[in-house]
């Protein structure tokens, strides 16, 4: 069920963050490329490296919440780590078969194998723990 209409007119699709100690304002939701059904097997599954994915869908509140931090890692991490986004609602088939339950989760792939998942809006300190162990 989708959160009451006041709640999403609070939520702003752009966010402040942190790059190099500078303030830097952004759009979270096309900072991370997406990923969908027809691009999942390329992008995720046939990658070369580790991958980051963020399951998420547009009426979660905490989704929007972590985008910013995604975002974030996903500059510092350039070239060490993909980063991608997918919408649950728009690629359900993907999240059924990854059993995603609850929106954010993010997971982590290496040649197509899920390693790693994190549930919810979890600070940046989690985030980064969860990568670093497979760097």
């Amino acid at each position: 069920m989708a959160p009451p209409l006041s709640l999403l007119a609070c939520l702003d699709k752009t966010d402040k963050m942190q790059v190099n100690g500078k303030s830097k304002q952004h759009n979270s939701l096309s900072a991370v490329p997406i990923v969908t059904d027809t691009t999942w097997q390329s992008l995720v599954l046939k990658a070369t490296g580790p991958v980051l994915v963020e399951f998420w869908a547009p009426w979660c509140g905490p989704c929007r919440i972590i985008h910013p931090v995604v975002a974030e890692l996903s500059e510092e991490y350039a070239g060490k780590l993909k980063f991608f986004k997918l919408n649950t609602d728009d690629s359900p088939s993907i999240a059924t078969q990854y059993g995603i339950r609850s929106v954010p989760t993010t997971m982590i792939f290496i040649n197509g194998e899920k390693k790693d998942a994190v549930l919810g809006a979890v600070p940046k300190t989690t985030l980064t723990a969860s990568i670093e162990k497979f760097l």
